[in-house]
């Protein structure tokens, strides 16, 4: 679908180029596939083009579905893009037409946004968690965030891939693969791992497919991938942006949220995405003296054992320090061993919450409850158990309901060992404002005989996952070209002030680093001459 609404729609964008819009089209074929021109640039940046009129929606779509002919189609073939939005040109010249007629949304007015395929919109796209029961899910109607970003003039460009279900089938799942969209590739290095299930969102916007993209956590899946991406990724307070008509896991840890390539860009769609009283100006706060005097905790105790991390943390540190912050290392903390109930808690929340969504599906859906999800894809094993089995789907039909004595006692323990427990007594016995650490590990290669293997763990995602509290990451700097983010936390409801310390360490350190599309690490040339008998 999406290879044959791009043939279409670039036949047609191609042939109607002028010379005024030619210069903001990234070429088919570009060196090291870099991006150029106002594709190279940040969502306000993008924004900033189209309000002064050095662009126009309408070119800068065209730009963009050339960009991703020539690198997720062909090229590096990254595959993080499940579908292309059918009629993106016509809603791009309609939005063109309403800014000349002095008519302006509002901050995104034209701006071109991929959504993760999880997330419904009224556009002729499905909605499909990357699974071929859900092929036909086209349902005619906008998630609330999906209001938000429209009615702050953002353009649909289409969906990207996932790792399937969120990530939510198989014990030995591989992440970044669904069977509707096979294998994302990352960027930087294309043999390896994109985490997490936001893993088409976040190769899309370090690959600059979009201006900005949507990713939905549970627990890791847009800090995850946005750190291994090297781009900015926000999981805000659960109960910010409103998790209706997305595709679900955990109504107690699900939550939709900006990756951008700035802090910046993620401030302008959060508060497009949030709802009711959260939805609020979260670009004003952002200063780069928002650090000064702010006591931050330092978590030693997650920064994992890989020395380049540690090195790239203790720069990241001392640009804080340079920025103002007081810094109280964290050494002694142990969490509150809660076992396998963090686990049960998504299994049976998935099970009822699945099941809800699965019977207001669009009508050509055949398999509308997780039970017939498990009997379509055994009829299907040829393309859905391909690779990995869905023993996370058979674990979670087993369960009981959400009366169930065991769930209700372990959502209880879970979110006590991370709440008050957890974040909350740090922020409060060691009297900071927020927590920072690495916000994951360098990933290793893509096993699609073993399923996911990881290094040992940096960082404490988790933690504010299952709390339901904000976690920003921004780029900390690359390990031989695979990038790594800082992780910036906070109390439930700080969603700006997070924002806004993870501004002014940007400013000051300034660490993303660009895709290079290298084929395997031995493309670099210092790992290319240690790999080299002498």
């Amino acid at each position: 679908m999406k290879k044959l609404a791009l043939a279409l729609l670039i036949s047609t964008s191609l042939m109607s180029c002028t010379p005024q819009n030619i210069q903001t089209m990234a070429p088919i074929v570009m060196p090291n596939f870099v991006p150029s021109g106002l594709l190279s640039k940040s969502l306000p940046e993008i924004a900033a083009a189209l309000q002064n009129g050095e662009t126009t929606s309408e070119a800068l779509v065209k730009s963009y579905l050339a960009r991703i002919e020539s690198i997720d189609n062909t090229g590096p073939t990254l595959q993080s893009i499940l579908t292309i939005n059918p009629d993106i040109l016509d809603q791009a010249r309609a939005l063109d037409a309403k800014r000349a007629a002095g008519e302006t949304l509002g901050p995104l007015h034209g701006v071109p946004i991929l959504l993760k395929d999880n997330i419904e919109t009224k556009d002729n796209m499905p909605t499909t968690a990357g699974a071929l029961s859900l092929k036909e899910n086209i349902t005619g109607r906008d998630a609330p965030l999906v209001k938000g970003l429209r009615d702050a003039g953002a353009l649909i460009l289409g969906k990207t891939n996932l790792s399937q279900w969120a990530n939510f089938k198989s014990n030995d799942s591989m992440s970044g693969w669904s069977a509707l969209g096979g294998q994302v590739r990352n960027p930087h290095i294309l043999d390896r791992n994109t985490c997490g299930s936001s893993a088409g969102s976040g190769a899309a916007m370090a690959a600059s497919l979009a201006a900005g993209t949507v990713g939905t956590e549970t627990n890791g899946s847009i800090i995850c991938p946005s750190t291994i991406n090297g781009v900015v990724g926000f999981k805000p307070t659960v109960g910010l942006v409103a998790q209706d008509l997305i595709i679900p896991i955990s109504h107690s840890q699900d939550t939709a949220g900006p990756m951008t390539k700035t802090v910046k860009g993620a401030a302008m769609m959060l508060g497009a995405m949030a709802t009711g009283a959260a939805k609020t100006d979260y670009i004003s706060g952002l200063d780069a003296n928002a650090l000064f005097g702010v006591r931050v905790g330092v978590m030693r105790f997650s920064q994992g054992r890989n020395a380049d991390i540690l090195g790239l943390f203790n720069t990241a540190l001392k640009d804080m320090e340079s920025a103002g912050a007081i810094l109280i290392d964290i050494d002694d903390y142990e969490r509150t061993n809660t076992g396998s109930a963090s686990f049960d808690v998504l299994k049976y929340e998935f099970k009822a919450s699945l099941n809800d969504y699965l019977a207001n599906t669009a009508p050509a859906v055949t398999a509308r409850t997780l039970a017939q999800t498990i009997a379509f894809n055994k009829a299907h094993a040829d393309i859905e158990l391909a690779l990995f089995d869905q023993s996370i789907l058979v674990d979670s039909e087993a369960l009981g309901g959400l009366d169930s004595p065991e769930y209700i006692k372990a959502l209880k323990a879970i979110q006590k060992a991370n709440r008050q427990d957890g974040i909350d007594v740090l922020l409060s016995k060691y009297e900071v404002n927020a927590l920072v650490g690495p916000s994951g590990p360098v990933p290793g290669r893509v096993d699609p005989i073993n399923g996911d293997v990881w290094p040992n763990w940096a960082g404490s995602g988790s933690m504010p996952a299952i709390a339901g509290y904000p976690n920003l990451t921004v780029p900390m700097g690359d390990i031989h070209g695979l990038p790594i983010g800082v992780s910036i936390m906070g109390a439930k409801d700080t969603d700006a002030k997070i924002l806004a310390y993870g501004y002014a360490y940007e400013q000051i350190s300034n660490r993303r680093v660009e895709p290079k599309y290298l084929n395997t690490s031995e493309d670099r040339p210092e790992i290319k001459a240690a790999m080299q008998r002498k």
